[in-house]
C-alpha cells in the first residue's frame, strides 16, 4: 500500500470533497438531509450492507486518489428509544443482533434520536413493558459485545454530528496516510 502525506491545504480539499453516504432504506431523515443541503455537505443516497450512514472520499487524480475511497466505519440511527427498544423484542431480537454483528467488523456508532434516552431507559419511561434493569443490561451487554457505542442526541443536532463524526475520523486517517 502506498502511503501519502498531505500538506494542509490538499487535506482540506480532500476533507471539502468528503460525501456522505446514506442507505437508500433510511427513512424519516429529512431533518438530517436538509442540514446537508443548507451546509453544502455532498451526499449521495446508496444502498449499504451495514448501517445507515457512511463517507467516502472522491476520486482526484491530482491528490493521488486513482478511486473512490470508501470508510470502513459506520453510524446506524434510531429516531427514540421507542424505536430501539422495539429492536430488542423476541421477533425483531435476532435480526438486530445479527446487524450488530455485521456492523462490528468495522467502526460504528449507533445514534438514537432524544437526547435525553438514557435517563428514559434507566426510567422506563418508553413504551414497551420492558423492565429498565434488564433493557440496560441488554444495551450495555451489547456494547461491549460488538464493541460499539450509543450516542443520544436531540435530532436537530444528528445531521451535525453524522458530518463531523466522519469529517475528523477521515482526517485522522489522511494524518496517518492511510489512504
Amino acid at each position: 500500500m502506498i502511503r501519502y502525506s498531505y500538506t494542509e491545504k490538499e487535506m482540506k480539499q480532500i476533507l471539502d470533497s468528503m460525501t456522505i453516504i446514506v442507505d437508500t432504506r433510511e427513512k424519516m431523515n429529512d431533518h438530517i438531509l436538509q442540514y446537508f443541503k443548507a451546509k453544502k455537505i455532498p451526499f449521495a443516497i446508496k444502498t449499504m450492507k451495514t448501517g445507515d450512514y457512511s463517507c467516502l472520499i472522491p476520486k482526484n487524480e491530482d491528490l493521488g486518489i486513482n478511486r473512490d475511497i470508501y470508510l470502513s466505519s459506520c453510524l446506524e440511527r434510531k429516531n427514540g428509544v421507542d424505536e430501539l427498544i422495539g429492536n430488542l423484542s423476541k421477533d425483531k431480537r435476532s435480526a438486530f443482533e445479527n446487524e450488530l454483528i455485521r456492523a462490528s467488523q468495522n467502526p460504528f456508532t449507533l445514534i438514537v434520536e432524544d437526547a435525553e434516552g438514557y435517563g428514559k431507559i434507566l426510567a422506563g419511561v418508553y413504551k414497551s413493558q420492558y423492565d429498565p434493569k434488564a433493557l440496560l443490561g441488554s444495551l450495555k451487554t451489547f456494547e461491549a459485545r460488538y464493541d460499539f457505542s450509543i450516542v443520544y442526541l436531540d435530532p436537530k443536532y444528528t445531521g451535525n454530528y453524522i458530518y463531523y463524526h466522519f469529517l475528523y475520523q477521515t482526517r485522522e486517517y489522511l494524518k496517518k496516510g492511510m489512504f
